[in-house]
C-alpha cells in the first residue's frame, strides 16, 4: 500500500511517482512507501504492477527509488531546478485523493525553504502555490518543457492553504543516482548538534551579525570531538564557504568526500580559529 504524509496530516493508501528511466525506474517519497506492508503501482495507461522492487530508501531527504518490470514505459526527463527563478510557472502531476493524473498549475513562490517538515533533515524546498493535496505526495512538480523540477512533497498546514513544498531536482536526481547504483546513500558526517543564532543569541556570545551554526552539543569520538569543536562554537565557514545557518552546515558536511579533511572557521569566545576535521560516513543511527 501507499501512504502519504504531510506536516500535520497522514492519510494511508495514497501516493504518487514519477517514471525516470525506460528500465522500470521510478522517484517517489520515501514516507509513501514507509512500511507498506505491499507496494502496488497503477502505471498511466491502466496497467497494475504488483511486482514492484523497493531499490532503496533515503529517509533523510523523503525519497525512494522503486523499480517495475514493464514494456513500454516513458521516461520524464529531468530539468534543472537550479535554473528555476521566483515566479516561473510550474505543474503539479499526481493521484490527489486517488484522481489519477490530476494536473494543478502555478508558479515558483520561493526557492531554499529550510526548516519547514520536521523529520526530513535535509530540506532545500522549492514553495510553490501548485495545488497539493493527500495522494500527491511523490509525484513530479514539471517546468512547461515537461521536465520534472522537483518531486511534490509537503504541504504547509492541516490541509492545502496555497502553500507547497516540492524536493528540487538537483537533491532528487543526486540521491536517485545513489540508491539506483548502490542502493543507500552515503553522507558526510560531523557529530554535533547546532542551534540558529539570532539577535540576542549573537549578542550574549559577542558576535555580529546571526550567520554561522551555534554548536550545542558534541558527540564523543565524532569528527568534531576529534577535531577540537566545543558546545558554545559557532561554525561560519566550512571549506572556505560561508555558512548561513544550520542547514547550510548540515547539506556543505553531507556533500563532503568520506575520509577527507575539510577546514572548519569557527568563532570561539569573540576569536576566529580554524580547525581541520576528517569527515566520516553518517552512521545509520544518526538518521
Amino acid at each position: 500500500m501507499f501512504g502519504d504524509r504531510f506536516p500535520q496530516y497522514r492519510a494511508e493508501g495514497k501516493g504518487s511517482g514519477v517514471i525516470v528511466d525506460e528500465q522500470g525506474y521510478i522517484i517517489t517519497n520515501f514516507h509513501v512507501i514507509d512500511k507498506a506492508s505491499e507496494v502496488v503501482v497503477k502505471l498511466s495507461d491502466g496497467r497494475v504492477v504488483r511486482n514492484v522492487t523497493v531499490v532503496g530508501v533515503d529517509p533523510l531527504s523523503d525519497l525512494a527509488v522503486l523499480k517495475v518490470q514493464a514494456n513500454g514505459l516513458v521516461a520524464a526527463p529531468w530539468g534543472d531546478s537550479q535554473g528555476l527563478e521566483v515566479g516561473d510557472p510550474v505543474l503539479a502531476v499526481g493521484s490527489p485523493f486517488g484522481l489519477a493524473q490530476t494536473v494543478t498549475a502555478g508558479i515558483v513562490s520561493a526557492k531554499g525553504r529550510r526548516g519547514v517538515v520536521q523529520d526530513i533533515n535535509y530540506e532545500d524546498f522549492l514553495q510553490t502555490d501548485a495545488a497539493v493535496n493527500p495522494g500527491n505526495s511523490g509525484g513530479p512538480l514539471v517546468n512547461l518543457k515537461g521536465e520534472v523540477v522537483g518531486i511534490n512533497t509537503a504541504i504547509y498546514g492541516p490541509a492545502y492553504l496555497g502553500i507547497s513544498f516540492a524536493i528540487p531536482s538537483q537533491i532528487a536526481r543526486d540521491v536517485y543516482k545513489k540508491l539506483r547504483d548502490t542502493g543507500t546513500v552515503a553522507r558526510g558526517w560531523l557529530g554535533v548538534a547546532l542551534q540558529s543564532l539570532d539577535d540576542e543569541l549573537a549578542d550574549r556570545l559577542g558576535i555580529d551579525g546571526t550567520e554561522g551554526a551555534l554548536v550545542t552539543g558534541v558527540l564523543p569520538e565524532s569528527p568534531a570531538a576529534k577535531a577540537g569543536l566545543r558546545i558554545g562554537d559557532v561554525i561560519v565557514e566550512w571549506n572556505g564557504k560561508t555558512m548561513v545557518d544550520p542547514s547550510t552546515l548540515s547539506f556543505a558536511v553531507a556533500a563532503t568526500p568520506i575520509g577527507s579533511e575539510a577546514t572548519v572557521v569557527l568563532l570561539r569566545d569573540g576569536e576566529r580559529m580554524e580547525l581541520t576535521v576528517t569527515v566520516t560516513q553518517r552512521p545509520p543511527t544518526e538518521g
